[in-house]
């Protein structure tokens, strides 16, 4: 029989000291999504039915191609982040819960940097 308090008992367990950093940047990016959201879709909106030289003058325009850069890399971080949280909290397995956190954040990435390089192509070629 143990003689400690219930602090004693659990002090030290299962804390990564990471959570409340995750916890804010998961705040943050969701934050800076709002503007950014409908920053990036009002403009896309309007060019979407009217044709490639419309997309293409669209992220010619520096403003529009920063706009989206900034949406895509904030868009993903997020995303990684967020699967991050699921991915930990529901794969029981630790083999299988590594493979999925690195897979994840190969496909972010991946999909990330396609986006970016997509917008700046269109921007540095107009």
């Amino acid at each position: 029989m143990a003689f400690k308090t219930d602090y004693a008992r659990v002090h030290g367990l299962g804390s990564a000291h990471e959570g409340v950093g995750h916890w804010w940047q998961q705040r943050l990016s969701s934050i800076a999504l709002l503007p950014l959201t409908f920053l990036f879709l009002f403009p896309f909106a309007r060019a979407l039915g009217q044709g490639h030289e419309a997309v293409l003058a669209l992220y010619g325009n520096w403003w529009h191609a920063l706009v989206a850069v900034v949406f895509l890399i904030v868009g993903f971080n997020h995303l990684m982040s967020g699967l991050q949280v699921v991915i930990e909290d529901y794969v029981p397995t630790k083999p299988a819960r590594t493979t999925l956190l690195v897979l994840n954040t190969i496909m972010n990435w991946a999909l990330g940097a396609a986006g970016v390089f997509a917008v700046a192509k269109i921007a540095f070629s107009a």
